[in-house]
């Protein structure tokens, strides 16, 4: 049976949904809303044993948390959106989650590992071991009030095993305005499908969610935000926590790349206002706003601002930036660790790729 939803319903038909095929780029059907978008992504749990805290070390720690052998044999390790889950009672030990599928730590590494959030230490344990995760089921992805593709129609009234795998899909999303937003890759099998409450011949298909990584549960607010269409006004991510600030500058990133822009001609003069830049995704956020506008793009790591100084992402050098109070950013950023330990200063490093890619840069 199809279960119940657990997106953003929205009968209007304001968001826009469109499920098409990777390999020939045909178009499986296009939808009103989707249940199981949001959702708790599998983590990965790690205790680590003799845990000593050179920090408070509680809840959630960064979007980036390194562990670094001591002994330098081995490349720092990386958890994403690392959360603790406090020490383990009875025990010296530390339980830490988070995403750690592209550079997550070997199994039962032995040995000094220190760990950072990439401002701070946060401490130092003697080995660490996976806790595997109970196993449980998937949740699926509903996708309601679909319109179906004539490629779709006929795949289910065929109905057998192998025409129900639609094998590799893009979901991809619009805003209320119609304009891409960002997407989500899976792997589309049927599971069962039925008439739609949203209207005659659309019909909510069932999809098998084993390889969906939904989006998390903290992240909704954010995409509901940017589902009503880009910002009007510079600063509306300045609210948020710094945990939803790199949500939404995940989604200005993901915009930019869909989108088509003019560069400014050369010794255009901007401005920055920096009394929100906080920390790090505050700081490529107001980069961003101050080039392009409003959920504006320009970076979102130092590689990255390179890039866009080269042009194509809105500026041409020379140019020049008054970036006001700039003092904040100074305090904030200048204190930073490399992901093997080393010390740099991130407002003195951001200055200097601006100045190399041709912005003069005034602080007041």
């Amino acid at each position: 049976m199809i279960p119940p939803v657990h997106g953003k319903r929205d009968h209007r038909g304001r968001e826009r949904y469109v499920l098409t095929d990777t390999r020939h780029g045909h178009v499986w059907g296009v939808c009103k809303a989707v249940g199981g978008l949001f959702g708790e992504p599998r983590r990965g749990t790690y205790e680590l044993f003799g845990w000593v805290p050179d920090d408070d070390v509680r809840g959630w720690l960064s979007g980036r948390v390194w562990l670094v052998p001591d002994d330098g044999a081995l490349e720092p390790w990386l958890l994403e959106d690392a959360e603790s889950l406090g020490p383990l009672p009875g025990s010296d030990s530390l339980v830490l989650t988070g995403q750690d599928d592209y550079k997550g730590p070997p199994e039962g590494h032995r040995g000094l590992v220190r760990a950072h959030d990439g401002s701070r230490w946060l401490g130092s344990c003697r080995e660490f071991a996976r806790v595997l995760p109970p196993e449980r089921a998937a949740p699926p992805l509903v996708l309601r009030g679909l319109d179906q593709g004539d490629r779709l129609r006929t795949a289910l009234r065929t109905g057998t095993r192998r025409a129900l795998d639609l094998e590799q899909a893009v979901l991809e999303i619009r805003d209320a305005r119609g304009e891409p937003l960002t997407d989500r890759l899976l792997w589309a099998t049927v599971r069962d499908w039925g008439p739609s409450s949203y209207g005659a011949d659309l019909i909510d298909l069932e999809l098998g969610g084993e390889s969906f990584t939904p989006v998390p549960m903290y992240a909704q607010p954010v995409w509901e935000r940017w589902f009503a269409g880009p910002p009007d006004t510079p600063g509306a991510w300045a609210g948020f926590d710094t945990r939803r600030r790199e949500v939404w500058l995940d989604l200005v990133r993901d915009r930019a790349c869909r989108r088509t822009r003019r560069d400014r001609p050369a010794a255009h003069a901007y401005e920055l206002e920096g009394r929100r830049i906080t920390d790090e995704p505050g700081l490529y956020l107001a980069l961003g706003e101050a080039v392009n506008g409003p959920g504006g793009y320009f970076g979102g790591c130092i590689d990255a601002l390179t890039d866009c100084l080269r042009g194509s992402f809105g500026h041409t050098a020379p140019a020049t930036l008054l970036w006001r109070d700039a003092a904040t950013a100074r305090e904030r950023l200048s204190r930073n660790l490399a992901p093997g330990g080393r010390p740099f200063d991130l407002f003195a490093e951001v200055l200097d790729v601006l100045a190399e890619g041709g912005m003069r840069v005034t602080l007041v």
